[in-house]
């Protein structure tokens, strides 16, 4: 679907890069090694989006980092068209509606690092019917053509884990907060 809209494979890179979770930040080599694509096609996207404003950057050291400007008034449309394009707004609206008593839903693994992947991680806190998952998962696996990969852990697991024990890189997709 992206790709109809946007012909550049490295924009797309860069969108899900740092519009799928807006606290990755990346500098160009790690992100020329992590794409397998030469510096240049990258610097050229990385600057295009910063003269439109939707990323910023700052020096560290003598690294350009560069990160999601979450103040831009389209971030939050970028990152739905993002979720949508990996097809976690549909595993978000059909599985935590109807899964019991769900505390959070994190995305952990590639996605929460801001890579394309075609295995989705998500871990569930709360009394999740596990039965019931299995089948929405099924389901939603056929619909975004990707697979899933699940943990849950109760309320009262979660709190008691330490900073070690969880990813990580993790991104925050629901909370009934």
């Amino acid at each position: 679907m992206i790709e109809t809209l946007i012909s550049s494979k490295t924009r797309i890179k860069l969108l899900l890069k740092f519009f799928l979770n807006s606290k990755t930040r990346a500098y160009l080599r790690s992100l020329e090694s992590e794409f397998g694509e030469s510096s240049n096609a990258i610097r050229v996207e990385l600057n295009r989006l910063e003269k439109a404003g939707m990323l910023e950057s700052n020096l560290v050291g003598n690294k350009k980092m560069f990160q999601a400007n979450i103040q831009h008034p389209l971030f939050k449309k970028v990152h739905n068209i993002v979720l949508k394009h990996i097809g976690l707004d549909r595993v978000v609206e059909n599985v935590i509606e109807r899964l019991g008593q769900v505390s959070q839903v994190f995305v952990v693994g590639d996605f929460a690092k801001g890579l394309d992947s075609q295995v989705i991680d998500l871990v569930f806190i709360g009394n999740i019917d596990q039965k019931y998952l299995i089948q929405l998962i099924d389901k939603v696996e056929d619909l975004i053509k990707r697979r899933i990969r699940y943990l849950i852990y109760s309320d009262e697991e979660f709190e008691q884990m330490n900073e070690q024990e969880f990813p990580a890189d993790h991104l925050l997709l629901w909370s009934k907060d």
